[in-house]
């Protein structure tokens, strides 16, 4: 029901849109209980006026929203509906709402009859979102049942010309841009007005009637058993025969379930190709033109009663069901991948920013220990040029000193006392130089921490390139994954042709079989009239022969001229001679 319900849903969409006049999103009470009434006669509902009028009852006189409009069509109408209403009237009278609108004025090689039924189609095949669009992948599955309706060649480069230069703005196209696509004749090129209108009567037939198969055949009469030709519909439950192919005057209908059967029958009564369908209480005995057409109405009728065994949908509904599945699947694994892409790439951010701060800390550190160590170097200069400058102070003391030894030796005490002076100072000079050491040894740690920081950003690197490689197989092996998908559908392309090729070879040798048939039922023909002839002859031989002899006691054989010249015993005798005569001729 959720299904019917879903499909109802995009029909009434179209219609709510078209009353949408200027494109508010809302459409005033009074068109939407029109709209409501309409709806309820068409899907054979309960109308209810007042509850009609309760709903819509309220203080504010304006229009209304889809969203508004959505609780009184699921609740009074919609979860009412049962499958017992005309689906095309209902169609109909939603595409008579929209179709003013929306369809181009521009002229198409499609009639308004075949757009409205391109416009079904598009519904049945568009996605469940809104607003209504049609994905290029089910464009290009209904333009290959089309192209196959008409008998021509899908031109796959074409179609992949148009969805290069299809609007990327765009995830599919809306139902009138897909009938302006149809009607332009942009897929149907050399075909004429009447080929198109058949070809999407027949893709209409299928996926909106559910018409597996139909066609001209005999069919037997269960009263005055005579054959009449009937034409024969085909769909998932059931089968209908009609006097001719319009559809307008119905026969009769055989039910379809799951008890049903289908059996090939031998020819008889001068009918050929002859199958029966057994049912509960009946049976049909039907006759197709060619054998070719037997086998295919009984596979399909036997594919048929095998999906009401398991409670299968029809095919193209499975089938669309099926592709919208693997796109979801699909989307699914597009959008892992890009989550998967974007925390590789906020994971390869970080380490970058990581890799960042501990560069600047290198270079700081760099700088720190540069600074440093010329800091130590005009040290060293400063103590070097201050040794220097003491130590040529001391030699000019002493020369003084030496001069005045003799002279003054109040003096000496203060020579002393420069002595301590010097001690003193060399101690500081010895201090000068621990401190040089220690700035060497701080220098020596610097540059293990250098060299551990270079290290750390090596294994830093290794580890975003383990990370790129493993992003790199990734995205090998999505691409064998399609390479493989892409080598399974030519391979199946090609058990393809190679059963069309042995198709056509059963139904060579068929036709030369049939010929061989024929030219044996013409000997045989022959040689039947050259034993008739020859029997008469000698029959009337030997009857001429037996009047002149005593009868026998025997009991003679009654024919249709009297008693026969002949006992039955004899009979047998002159047969077997005559066959072994012609045995040995």
């Amino acid at each position: 029901m959720g299904g019917l319900k879903d499909e109802l849903l995009k029909a009434i969409w179209h219609a709510f849109t078209a009353l949408d006049l200027d494109h508010s999103g809302k459409v005033s009470k009074s068109q939407l209980k029109v709209l409501s009434h309409n709806l309820c006669t068409v899907l054979k509902v309960p109308h209810d006026p007042v509850a009609l009028e309760e709903h819509f009852r309220d203080d504010d006189e304006g229009p209304v929203s889809n969203q508004g409009y959505m609780p009184y069509l699921n609740k009074f109408i919609l979860e009412k509906v049962q499958d017992n209403f005309d689906k095309i009237e209902f169609n109909r009278m939603c595409w008579t709402l929209c179709v003013k609108k929306n369809l181009t004025k521009s002229p198409l090689l499609i009639t308004e009859e075949d757009a409205f039924k391109v416009w079904v189609i598009f519904n049945f095949l568009s996605e469940d979102k809104y607003p209504l669009i049609i994905v290029p992948e089910e464009i290009e599955y209904l333009l290959k049942k089309l192209t196959e309706a008409m008998g021509g060649g899908w031109q796959q480069e074409q179609f992949e010309h148009y969805k290069i230069n299809f609007d990327d703005s765009k995830d599919g196209l809306s139902a009138w841009e897909l009938i302006e696509l149809i009607g332009n004749g942009q897929f149907s090129k050399g075909m004429d007005r009447q080929t198109i209108s058949m070809a999407i009567n027949e893709v209409f037939n299928e996926l909106i009637l559910d018409v597996l198969k139909q066609g001209y055949m005999m069919k037997k009469g269960h009263r005055r058993k005579n054959w009449t030709e009937r034409w024969f519909v085909l769909k998932p439950n059931i089968i209908s025969y009609y006097v001719s192919e319009d559809l307008k005057d119905k026969k009769g209908d055989i039910l379809l379930d799951e008890n049903c059967c289908v059996e090939s029958l031998p020819d008889k009564d001068g009918k050929k190709c002859l199958f029966i369908i057994k049912c509960f209480d009946k049976t049909f005995e039907i006759s197709a033109s060619d054998k070719k057409k037997k086998q295919e109405w009984i596979q399909a009728i036997h594919s048929t009663i095998h999906l009401l065994k398991l409670g299968s949908p029809p095919p193209h509904k499975e089938a669309r069901q099926r592709r919208k599945e693997m796109r979801k699947k699909l989307l699914a694994e597009q959008e892992e991948l890009e989550r998967q892409m974007k925390e590789l790439q906020a994971a390869n951010e970080s380490k970058q920013e990581e890799l960042e701060t501990v560069r600047k800390k290198l270079e700081e550190a760099a700088s720190r220990a540069a600074e440093e160590e010329k800091k130590r170097l005009q040290t060293q200069v400063e103590l070097q040029a201050r040794f220097s400058t003491e130590l040529e102070r001391e030699k000019l003391i002493r020369q003084q000193m030496e001069e005045q030894v003799a002279q003054k030796s109040s003096e000496l005490e203060q020579y002393l006392q420069r002595v301590r002076e010097l001690e003193d100072m060399y101690l500081k000079l010895q201090e000068a130089l621990e401190d040089e050491r220690q700035a060497r040894q701080d220098e020596e740690m610097v540059r293990k921490l250098q060299a551990r920081l270079l290290e750390e950003e090596s294994s830093k690197r290794a580890e975003l390139e383990k990370w790129h490689l493993v992003q790199q197989q990734a995205i090998q092996t999505t691409e064998a994954e399609k390479q493989e998908l892409e080598h399974q559908r030519v391979m199946k392309e090609q058990a393809l042709q190679e059963a069309m090729a042995q198709l056509e070879q059963l139904e060579l040798e068929r036709k030369q079989a049939l010929e061989q048939y024929e030219g044996v039922k013409k000997k045989l023909e022959m040689a039947t009239n050259k034993t008739k002839s020859w029997k008469d002859k000698v029959a009337h031989h030997e009857g001429l022969i037996r009047l002149i002899e005593p009868g026998s006691k025997n009991p003679h054989l009654i024919t249709n001229w009297g008693p026969a010249a002949f006992t039955q015993a004899e009979l047998e005798e002159r047969e077997k001679n005559w066959k072994e005569k012609k045995t040995t001729e």
